[in-house]
């Protein structure tokens, strides 16, 4: 079932950011485990600002690639912590790569990723409900 429009992964996707951005404060994460929240926060911010999306900014990655993506990175995510070895070590890092990447996932199945959803090449906007509006 594809409940979530473009528009409404938008806003997932900055509060995503910003969660990964605050994560090693919220959970008390050390490096290198705190680097890598920041880095994806920030990485994350930087991919929904650059999808082609109503909540996007330059609108440069097709919102379907942006998808994609994101259906790898929640798979890599949960693969993470035993990939380096550290599922045992870290619970706090482990249970928040494993979390992150089911929640990804979950929003990959639950995303209406062929909706139009941004500026057509003729500069007709496609709203979430399809509607054309010059």
């Amino acid at each position: 079932m594809k409940i979530l429009s473009p528009s409404a992964h938008g806003v997932l996707d900055y509060i995503v950011s910003m969660f990964f951005i605050m994560a090693p404060l919220l959970f008390d994460l050390q490096h290198p485990y705190s680097t890598a929240f920041y880095t994806l926060g920030v990485g994350y911010l930087l991919v929904a600002l650059l999808t082609d999306y109503p909540l996007g900014w330059m609108r440069v990655i097709p919102f379907p690639l942006h998808g994609a993506m994101e259906l790898v990175s929640g798979l890599v995510f949960i693969a993470l912590p035993f990939i380096f070895g550290f599922s045992d070590t870290e619970p706090a890092a482990r249970n928040l790569f494993i979390g992150s990447g089911i929640a990804f996932v979950l929003s990959w199945l639950v995303t209406d990723w062929k909706a139009a959803h941004g500026h057509s090449r003729t500069g007709t906007l496609l709203t979430d409900a399809g509607e054309m509006r010059h």
